[in-house]
């Protein structure tokens, strides 16, 4: 049996929502792997949101935000630029490959980038295998 891994993308409302509704109007070839969650603006979603992603069962992340520039929020996309870049730091410390959380940004009227982020981060992420979240325990001082 093969491993499908589960993706969880957050898509904002305005741009990269309405390119993923696009590729499904068009029926583009998209792989089945995602399940969506829609914000307001990706410059909304909290760092603590993608770790219980994660905690939660995800083997991968995708963040979709508006391109630099376009964001309806003036500056959330940025916002969301500088969290991933910090986000992605704090990752690498718990020891999340690199390829399990990608930012991708995704304009309402271009389906194929939405389609393209999801199949490289299904594609990158099922080479990778399931995420397995090690649990360290630590001792206290007080049960010594």
């Amino acid at each position: 049996m093969s491993f499908e891994p589960k993706i969880v993308a957050f898509l904002c409302n305005w741009c990269s929502y309405a390119g993923a509704d696009l590729a499904g109007v068009s029926r583009s070839k998209c792989a089945p792997n995602v399940m969506s969650i829609r914000l307001m603006c990706s410059g909304g979603l909290e760092p603590a949101f993608v770790l219980k992603a994660f905690k939660e069962g995800a083997d991968g992340v995708l963040v979709c935000g508006c391109n630099l520039g376009d964001c309806h929020y003036i500056d959330g996309n940025y916002k969301t630029l500088m969290r991933m870049t910090l986000l992605k730091k704090l990752t690498e410390q718990l020891g999340i490959e690199e390829p399990r959380i990608r930012l991708q940004w995704v304009c309402a009227s271009c389906a194929e980038d939405f389609v393209t982020a999801v199949n490289k981060i299904t594609e990158d992420v099922r080479a990778l295998g399931p995420y397995r979240q090690e649990k360290v325990e630590v001792e206290s001082s007080s049960s010594r």
